[in-house]
């Protein structure tokens, strides 16, 4: 199964029964990190922890290592060339890298190609600086 650019996040819950329905409860840092926003509708996939998943970049994930999956794509002082796909409640760049992972990037606009040092690393979200808004092609 391949994993959509659209997904806004990852994790892993257990499913809690509550009286007459069953409950997954969101990580305070998707809602605090403006992931996604508490009152609006999403898109909910449930898959066994067991369940085998391709993603775009063509690794597997086993659901064996919960460990695994939370470890961020980047680390603070990294540096990426990014494109700014949308922008967030606050005007700030949204980029996706490795599996829909979101970094921001403030002073940005959609579209731009730019080069950033990541900031800070967190479990779902990276906060970058623009170093470069002209980065060479490595088309070579």
């Amino acid at each position: 199964m391949e994993i959509s650019d659209n997904l806004l996040c990852l994790f892993t819950d257990q499913v809690e029964e509550n009286k007459d329905s069953y409950q997954i409860t969101v990580p305070d840092q998707e809602i605090d990190h403006e992931t996604i926003a508490a009152g609006e509708t999403y898109r909910v996939v449930l898959m066994p922890q067991s369940q085998t998943a391709t993603t775009d970049a063509g690794d597997t994930d086993t659901g064996d290592s919960t460990e695994q999956r939370r470890e961020p794509p980047v680390e603070t002082g990294d540096t990426r060339e990014v494109e700014i796909e949308s922008l967030g409640d606050q005007g700030d760049g949204i980029a996706r890298i490795d599996r829909g992972y979101v970094v921001i990037v403030p002073e940005t606009n959609i579209g731009d190609h730019v080069t950033v040092r990541i900031n800070k690393a967190q479990q779902n979200v990276a906060f970058a600086e623009v170093i470069d808004r002209n980065p060479r092609l490595q088309n070579d």
